[in-house]
């Protein structure tokens, strides 16, 4: 099993910053998921911006989610943000 989501933080040009379970921190981009289904809603900032980690995935106020094999795979790696990382 992939890990999972612990945190995660809205950016302004609709990526997210995920926090995962086994340390590891990355950005998933989600402007190719914007024209589709439920995600369009997503294109109001506000709705974007209510996004909060889901039983290991991402959630939204709509009730949207990603599949958290698809957040963690798709996700760019990045080095630790030590002095962002939430208490």
């Amino acid at each position: 099993m992939n890990p999972r989501v612990k945190n995660v933080v809205p950016q302004k040009d609709y990526t997210v910053y995920l926090w995962f379970t086994n340390g590891e921190e990355g950005v998933f981009d989600m402007k190719p998921y914007l024209n589709k289904g439920i995600f369009r809603e997503l294109q109001n900032i506000s709705m974007f911006n209510s996004v909060r980690p889901f039983i290991g995935t991402i959630q939204w106020a709509n009730e949207a989610d990603i599949c958290p094999d698809t957040v963690y795979l798709d996700s760019v790696k990045v080095p630790s943000m030590i002095s962002t990382k939430p208490k």
